[in-house]
């Protein structure tokens, strides 16, 4: 597993890259924002690992560039800890947040769960027909990863994409925000709603006509959530 580890503080760079190559990751490490995007673009990575606070060009803005290209995991690695700043870090497409200072085996235990989640979604022997599913203008392929809407490309990050594929292949089951927790971040709900709720919005941002009244992911008042479709009351 190759991850892009972009920190511009050089000892705990330094620290991550050894311990983690101790673990058996080949590491790349980048110092600064520009530096990180022109690696990205040249190689192939399995995570990335990205300070906020960078020079050149700051941890938001290549996150931002990043997803343009790739459902890669990000984690953020930020000494920010309020909500809105995780909130904002989510919302542009971070699939996890840690808060320095942090352990080393902290990060490690982040990298393989966020590994876990993506690989689970190997394509499998599937009939050609359950390869394509579809309500309403969006469809998911599941043997190429690309969603549309409208016959145009919607890019989603990797748990985008694992919660819709997860309401679409249940359409009429209803999930509450322990259960999508529990699904999708492999990991016991402790009652922290909100990156249930920043995903959820930033799905519908990206495939609702009006994601305030949202058709596609529809909200079970007092229970959770479900997939809709146009014109669902």
């Amino acid at each position: 597993m190759r991850i892009l580890l972009v920190e511009d503080d050089v000892e705990i760079s330094n620290m991550l890259k050894d311990y983690l190559i101790t673990e058996g990751y080949e590491i790349v490490a980048a110092y600064d924002g520009k530096e990180a995007l022109d690696a990205f673009l040249k190689e192939h990575f399995d995570l990335v690992l990205l300070d906020i606070m960078i020079p050149k060009i700051n941890g938001m803005e290549l996150m931002k560039k990043i997803r343009l290209q790739s459902i890669v995991p990000i984690i953020i690695m930020s000494a920010k800890d309020t909500d809105s700043d995780k909130s904002l870090g989510l919302g542009l497409g971070a699939d996890d947040y840690i808060t320095k200072p942090f352990s080393v085996t902290e990060v490690l235990a982040r990298i393989k769960a966020n590994i876990r989640r993506t690989t689970q979604y190997i394509p499998v022997p599937m009939k050609e027909e359950e390869k394509i599913l579809s309500v309403g203008n969006v469809t998911i392929n599941h043997e190429t990863y690309v969603v549309t809407k409208n016959e145009k490309k919607v890019e989603l990050t990797s748990k985008e994409y694992a919660i819709l594929r997860l309401f679409m292949e249940n359409p009429k089951k209803v999930f509450t925000k322990a259960q999508l927790y529990s699904r999708i971040w492999k990991e016991d709900y402790l009652g922290d709603e909100n990156a249930v709720n920043v995903h959820i919005s930033r799905l519908r941002n990206k495939i609702e006509d009006n994601p305030r009244e949202p058709e596609y992911i529809l909200t079970v008042w007092g229970i959770g959530y479900k997939l809709g479709g146009p014109k669902e009351q």
